[in-house]
């Protein structure tokens, strides 16, 4: 068991007073039998009205109203939480779900439904090309062996690049680029399983190295929110793999939202009235301590 304490700091800079619309944050953890929550803070300014709802995926969002316009607009979400995750000794998957290729129950695929489709257009299927050759083995290949390979490949295959821009980039323009953003890397790999008829999920939360204390030099992706996948494993339920660093399992990850796609688990948004060259600029801090 690990305490953990996160604080998320973002601030968005304007060259004078606008008005503000809504707002939408994923910043609550939902507690369950890998997380306990202890402490949530929450602190907007200008002042706002905040309300709370649960999305479709069951994920807590606020949604902040606005009434005086400013010329800069912070967000400041705070929790301290006891982290439990399953290691990778500790999954037992169904002996049917142990190699590839197998099929979920019929019960289980009405669940799943959409997460074993294909989000992004590859019409030359060269998504399915790079994937197909880890599944491929001699005799029945161990689907547990066959994601940790296609996870580990991601980490050394891409070079890892922070991007401050919204959205993703297509599995195809991953391929292309060679590079790409945490974000990136868990649609890569989403698609890559789905095109073995594996399910999966986007997951947005936060990083930590819990060896070095929360320093986050043993990862990539700290100090900012971080992204990877979760995939649907009979007998195991959901399970954690960050391609970013070939992370395996729920260790280092702190998981706030999942969702069937990147768009529909995105941090914080919303917008302003006003000149769109009166947007100046933004900032994103995220502190992890490890007690």
């Amino acid at each position: 068991m690990t305490v953990l304490t996160v604080e998320h700091t973002t601030v968005y800079r304007y060259a004078q007073p606008v008005q503000f619309q809504d707002h939408l944050m994923m910043c609550r953890p939902r507690d369950s039998h890998d997380l306990r929550l202890l402490e949530t803070g929450l602190s907007i300014s200008p002042a706002a009205n905040v309300r709370w709802l649960h999305d479709v995926f069951g994920n807590s969002i606020a949604i902040a109203s606005f009434v005086e316009p400013a010329s800069e607009l912070s967000f400041v979400s705070s929790f301290r939480a006891e982290h439990f995750p399953s290691g990778p000794v500790n999954l037992s998957l169904e002996e049917f779900a142990r190699f590839l290729p197998f099929t979920y129950s019929s019960q289980e695929m009405a669940d799943l439904g959409r997460t074993t489709e294909r989000h992004y257009p590859d019409p030359d299927r060269r998504v399915d090309l790079w994937a197909k050759p880890f599944a491929r083995q001699e005799g029945d290949p161990e689907t547990l062996d066959v994601l940790n390979a296609i996870n580990i490949a991601i980490r050394d295959q891409f070079s890892y690049a922070r991007r401050e821009e919204m959205g993703v980039q297509t599995p195809v323009e991953t391929l292309d680029k060679g590079t790409g953003s945490c974000r990136d890397f868990a649609v890569f790999m989403m698609e890559a399983v789905r095109s073995l008829g594996l399910a999966a999920r986007f997951v947005s939360g936060y990083l930590y190295d819990q060896n070095l204390m929360g320093a986050d030099v043993g990862v990539v992706g700290g100090g900012a929110t971080h992204a990877w996948v979760q995939v649907y494993l009979p007998g195991a339920g959901w399970v954690e793999f960050d391609p970013t660093n070939a992370l395996f399992g729920g260790h280092n990850l702190i998981r706030v939202a999942v969702a069937r796609d990147a768009s529909q688990a995105v941090p914080l948004a919303g917008s302003y009235t006003g000149a769109a060259e009166d947007y100046v600029g933004m900032t994103v801090d995220v502190k992890v301590t490890v007690a």
